[in-house]
């Protein structure tokens, strides 16, 4: 069974999980960004599909488009950006001890969400 959550932002689906694996599928819509973020018990691997996003990656910043990865060591500082006139869809792939929602520290958050 496929979960979706719908956010701010735009909305991801959980496409399959396991103990130390999560694979999702999420949706950025046009003039969107996700938090400044970092986990504390997980890396990830982005997988842009569709569109052309914006990521930042500690200091860096990146540009991004389809067929174009990124691999975000669990502590580092990332978020996704999406500046574009239509959807930025990205795979998400988690690994690591621990995968739940709630390992997240937000530093910057255009919702209110800190």
């Amino acid at each position: 069974m496929i979960y979706k959550e719908e956010r701010p932002w735009g909305s991801f689906e959980i496409l399959y999980e396991e103990k130390s694996l999560k694979v999702k599928r999420i949706i950025v819509k046009s003039g969107q960004k996700l938090s400044l973020q970092s986990h504390e018990h997980r890396s990830e691997n982005w997988i842009i599909l569709q569109g052309n996003a914006v990521v930042q990656l500690d200091e860096k910043k990146m540009f991004l488009a389809p067929n174009q990865s990124v691999f975000i060591h669990k502590k580092a500082k990332h978020r996704i950006e999406n500046n574009g006139n239509s959807e930025v869809v990205f795979v998400e792939i988690q690994t690591g001890s621990y995968l739940g929602e709630d390992d997240i520290i937000r530093y910057e958050d255009d919702y209110n969400r800190i």
